[in-house]
């Protein structure tokens, strides 16, 4: 069998298909108007069908030259405003108004739209000789009305050519200058597709002609799955191509995007994950209606910004089964300008309306005129929502979809319920008063208090749709859709490995350095004061951070590496960023990098960012950032993204929401932990022309613990261990215990609160504080160790209460009052009296080395779901450090570098390991947890268990604290052990009480 006739075998499969199940007919390539760019003899019986008054009118006026005038001014629209303007909203002729087509209505209520709809002509039309200048063709078009809206080039790999040379024959050998190529004028996207991928492209620009992959994705990667009854790619012209969803794409998705500042506009083809999320969102919300959450976790490089704005619009025109608009309104957080702009101008090219997004830019009042006149799409951030409640006290119960951008924690908590109390506000009106009665209450305090409680859960008028790429515990939980293990998933994936593999995003892990300091500080103060070990340790390790030398070396080292290597990347214009652990920190490194710069004479633009006020600790002057970069906060972005500056130096900003492409190099030296990793080291990680990797050097992280912080959302993410109600009764059993407060003073306080919740007066305020002052002078009674104990289960009780109440319907008034008792108590208790230490005049540097510890890949395991461990009640307590003497907690920082032990050294280990199983705090926290959670208790006390051995044994214990490796090592073999043995000393004590019965 010949390549071409095998070829035309998957022409055909694809031709049949479309004709006999996706309601199109077969065109006739001979019918192809070449100068035209049109399938002339559809345009005509198309028009007569639908619009029979208008053409006889036109008619009427011109006779026989009706049609080479309807055609002509045709191509006159299509070449002015484009294809997919006149294919939405038509085109004049002589002053009347022709559709070129008729898109399906949101209701099925009008017979006439739905007869409209079903008289487009959509065409299939093989081997199209499209070009003015030679007889090339075209392997599939697709048209609608005769308007040629896209083309295939198909290969079949028995032909010995697959996908890629598909690509390079549109780049090659279609010229964007033929008429049926011009970009926005006739075809609105090209695909080249073979048996087992796709890829598309929307504008033909030759050898520069760009193509994204349309491909399902295969075990959370690129590709697409097996097909055991055909071809992997049978999804596009099953599901795609047919008119339902073609149309429908046409009219609601493809939208052209305009950049301002660079004047390019492009024209935006929906991927396969994106139109599978929004349609498979809309098809859930009109089964189901209001009254459930969604959690869609799609990676950085997904198109997040579309797929809101493709969401949000569809959701606004929503109708159900029996033609019932499902939402008056959708609500959309964001703190982004650019998701503004983006849905005016996309939703605009849809609907050509005004009025259909209002952003809330002013104040509140704008945001409660907004929700009574249900306008269809609001966008405000989640901070308006606490200062409308006045404002919207004749707001009914209206439905509405809420949808979130960047949804973590703090977006479905105290800020989250506030807009549900708003949003709800009847609905728990109705719940309140039923409790109200169940319970006998009678006061109007009590009736506030369980709204309070009512409007943490999920209320029936509410849908959430939270969009995140990296979702904490508390997002999974809220948001998450339960799976078949029981644990809640999210209803829509797009990983961080399909964005990497499909090339949408840079891996920020495949060039990874670390380096290590190693260093020793000797004492020089005459005396050798008592300290606490944690405290001067920290002290010491800022002594380090912020040493001269230290500094001068690292930025020798970042400099260097820039000038040699950086700066010649995407074709000399990348750029780095120095993450820095503090404001001072910040400006000590832009101080250092200025004086390297200036003595080896490189041309390398500086900024520094940070907030506030920094004093420098020689001269005393105050400095801000825009003091020192010498232009104003706002303009740093823009500024950085000049040719002019190419290292910005940042702490605590630009670490999030910061997009520019060029960043190639990060200089961590930073602590970085769990999603602040990831936030972090993922502003390297946008792709931009001839940028083709990433790089980082990092002088504070270990390679694994980066790996464990980027892990979990590799792929699909999970709860592990989840929290159990029994511990939160534990807490509220300890606190009560302490004798700190009591339940007159909780309930006093709360009725007060509860009373005046709407209008919390100076005086109230007062009377709240000189309740909860009562508890002060018990406290200070306490031990220092009892105090840390007791502030830390406050907040913890406080994190595990906040986080249950969004998923677990409480009816515990108990627990509500504690909670709200503890909000106020617990900014009034005693500050600690954890000593603060500065070392600068004691201690000096006396020897000073940085090496590099590891360099290349940090890989990510493939295929494993990633768990992430939710708030419970371990580490509670604090545990209060000793007093040693300053030179002992020298020596423990100095001596990372050991030498190795023998089997006579083990019983300091030993030793170490009674103390830990005797320890009451490791004894509690394994009777709630399980040993992989309660690891991250004994872990800190293991090592502070070493710490007091260290005058001991310096040698073997120096060794284990030298290098994480080591003391992973040792307390692994021994983390199993004392954990049984703390489960057994544990429940040869007292038997822990249950809940509290209500009262």
């Amino acid at each position: 069998m010949s390549s071409a006739h095998i070829e035309r075998a998957f022409e055909e499969q694809i031709e049949d298909h479309l004709i006999a199940h996706g309601n199109y007919r077969k065109g006739n390539p001979v019918e192809f108007n070449r100068e035209r760019a049109l399938f002339t003899s559809e345009v005509l019986p198309f028009i007569q069908a639908t619009q029979p008054r208008e053409w006889q009118q036109l008619e009427k006026l011109h006779g026989s030259n009706a049609e080479s005038i309807l055609l002509g001014d045709l191509v006159k629209a299509l070449d002015m405003q484009g294809a997919l303007a006149t294919l939405r909203h038509g085109f004049k002729c002589f002053g009347k108004l022709f559709r070129m087509a008729y898109f399906k209505p949101a209701t099925g209520l009008n017979e006439e739209t739905e007869r409209l709809y079903a008289a487009n002509r959509l065409a299939v039309t093989r081997q199209v000789k499209y070009s003015t200048r030679s007889e090339n063709s075209l392997d599939l078009v697709l048209s609608v009305n005769g308007i040629p809206v896209a083309t295939a080039e198909l290969k079949n790999p028995y032909t010995g050519q697959d996908v890629y040379d598909a690509r390079a024959q549109y780049q090659t050998t279609r010229d964007p200058g033929e008429p049926i190529f011009r970009f926005k004028q006739r075809t609105l996207v090209h695909f080249a597709v073979d048996a087992d991928l796709v890829f598309m492209a929307t504008k033909l620009e030759g050898e520069k002609t760009f193509f994204l992959p349309f491909n399902k994705g295969y075990q959370s990667g690129a590709g697409n799955p097996p097909n055991p009854n055909g071809h992997k790619t049978v999804y596009l012209w099953e599901e795609i191509w047919p008119r339902d969803s073609w149309m429908d794409i046409l009219a609601r998705f493809l939208h052209l995007d305009r950049n301002e500042k660079d004047k390019v506009e492009t024209l935006i083809f929906p991927r396969y994950h994106q139109l599978q999320v929004v349609r498979s969102l809309e098809d859930d919300a009109r089964r189901n209606g209001p009254g459930k959450n969604y959690l869609i976790q799609h990676s950085a490089g997904s198109g997040k910004s579309n797929s809101i704005a493709w969401l949000a619009h569809r959701l606004s025109s929503l109708h159900d089964a029996r033609d019932q608009k499902v939402f008056d309104s959708v609500v959309v957080i964001t703190d982004r300008i650019v998701l503004d702009r983006q849905l005016q101008d996309t939703i605009y090219q849809f609907e050509h309306k005004q009025g259909v997004v209002q952003k809330i830019d002013e104040d509140s009042s704008q945001l409660a005129e907004a929700l009574r006149t249900g306008t269809p799409i609001i966008i405000t951030t989640l901070q308006k929502f606490p200062f409308v409640r006045k404002k919207t006290e004749e707001l009914k119960n209206g439905r509405y979809a809420v949808i979130v951008d960047e949804a973590h924690s703090s977006q479905s908590g105290e800020a989250a319920a506030e807009m549900k109390g708003i949003l709800a506000k009847d609905h728990i009106a109705e719940q309140a008063k039923a409790a109200m009665e169940e319970r006998g209450y009678t006061e109007d305090w009590q009736d506030t208090m369980l709204r309070e409680m009512a409007k943490r859960a999920q209320q029936p008028n509410l849908s959430f749709f939270a969009f995140t790429a990296t979702p904490k515990p508390a997002t999974l939980k809220v948001f998450g859709t339960p799976g078949s293990d029981g644990k809640p998933h999210p209803f829509h994936l797009y990983s961080m490995r399909q964005a990497i593999q499909e090339g949408f995003i840079l891996n920020v892990l495949a060039n990874y350095t670390t380096y290590k300091a190693y260093y020793k500080l000797i004492k020089s103060a005459e005396e050798d004061p008592q300290v606490q070990k944690r405290a001067a340790t920290k002290a010491l390790a800022r002594y380090m951070s912020l040493n001269e030398h230290h500094i001068a070396r690292k930025v020798d080292v970042m400099l260097e590496h820039f000038w040699r290597h950086t700066r010649h990347k995407i074709s000399g214009r990348a750029k780095a960023m120095v993450v820095t652990g503090s404001r001072l920190e910040a400006y000590q490194y832009y101080r250092a990098f200025q004086r390297a710069v200036e003595d080896k004479g490189y041309a390398v633009g500086l900024l520094v960012a940070f907030s506030g006020v920094i004093v420098d600790p020689d001269t005393d002057d105050k400095w801000t950032e825009p003091k020192l970069n010498g232009f104003k906060e706002s303009e740093l972005p823009d500024r950085f993204e000049s040719a002019e500056y190419r290292i910005l130096l940042v702490a605590d900003k630009y670490q999030t929401g910061f997009d520019q492409p060029l960043l190639h190099t990060m200089y961590v030296n930073k602590r970085l932990d769990g999603i602040q990793a990831i936030q972090t080291l993922s502003r390297l990680n946008r792709t931009a022309k001839g940028k083709e990797e990433t790089f980082v050097l990092d002088f504070v992280n270990d390679a694994e613990d980066i790996q464990k912080a980027f892990q979990p959302y590799f792929e699909d993410t999970s709860i592990g261990e989840e929290a159990d109600v029994h511990q939160l009764y534990q807490l509220q059993h300890d606190l009560a215990e302490r004798q700190v407060f009591f339940m007159q003073e909780v309930e006093q306080l709360c009725e007060v609160f509860f009373r005046a919740r709407r209008a919390l007066t100076k005086a109230d305020n007062g009377l709240l504080y000189s309740i909860v002052d009562k508890a002060a002078p018990r406290f200070e009674a306490l031990s220092n160790e009892q105090q840390e104990e007791f502030r830390g289960k406050v907040g913890a009780f406080r994190s595990l209460y906040g986080f249950l109440s969004q998923v677990i319907p409480f009816q515990d008034t108990d627990l509500e009052k504690l909670f709200t008792y503890l909000r106020f108590l617990e900014v009034r208790l005693p500050q600690s009296g954890k000593p603060i230490y500065d070392f600068d005049e004691d201690v000096q540097l006396k020897y000073y080395r940085l090496q590099k510890i590891s360099e290349g890949r940090i890989s990510l395991d493939d295929g494993g779901r990633g768990e992430l461990k939710g708030p419970t009640a371990v580490g509670t307590g604090r545990e209060q450090s000793p007093e040693t003497e300053l030179s002992t907690v020298i020596d423990l920082v100095n001596d990372r570098f050991g030498t190795g032990f023998t089997r006579s050294d083990e019983l300091v280990f030993e030793q170490a390991k009674r103390d830990a199983v005797a320890d009451a705090g490791l004894q509690q926290a394994s009777t709630v947890n399980e040993l992989d959670t309660w690891r991250f208790v004994f872990d800190r006390k293991y090592e502070d268990l070493l710490i007091d051995r260290l005058q001991r044994n310096p040698k073997i214990v120096s060794w284990a604290l030298s290098d994480p490796e080591h003391l992973k090592m040792i307390r692994d073999l021994y983390a199993a052990e004392v954990f049984d043995a703390c489960r057994s000393a544990a429940a040869n004590q007292a038997d822990v009480p249950g809940p509290p019965s209500e009262r």
